[in-house]
């Protein structure tokens, strides 16, 4: 879902997400609803729709202490 929202410039409504997966409704709120308390979406409301956002600075401060576990290690500086 977060690649997807990147892909479409970091903004869609829930209906707009949901039709990218084969998922329920549900599914797609719930996994929606879980990236928000993640802090890595911002919901906005817009008239009758849920806008999600991207906050792509928190996943990069997120993805980034993640990835550095699979930095190499050169031996010889162990």
């Amino acid at each position: 879902m977060l690649i997807v929202l990147n892909a479409r410039g970091g903004s869609m409504t829930a209906g707009e997400i949901a039709k990218r997966f084969s998922c329920s409704w549900p599914t797609t709120s719930r996994h929606l609803r879980i990236l928000a308390e993640a802090g890595l979406v911002r919901v906005d409301k817009q008239g009758r729709e849920w806008k999600y956002v991207l906050e792509a600075e928190a996943l990069r401060r997120i993805v980034g202490r993640w990835l550095h576990w699979f930095d190499e290690v050169n031996p010889e500086e162990e």
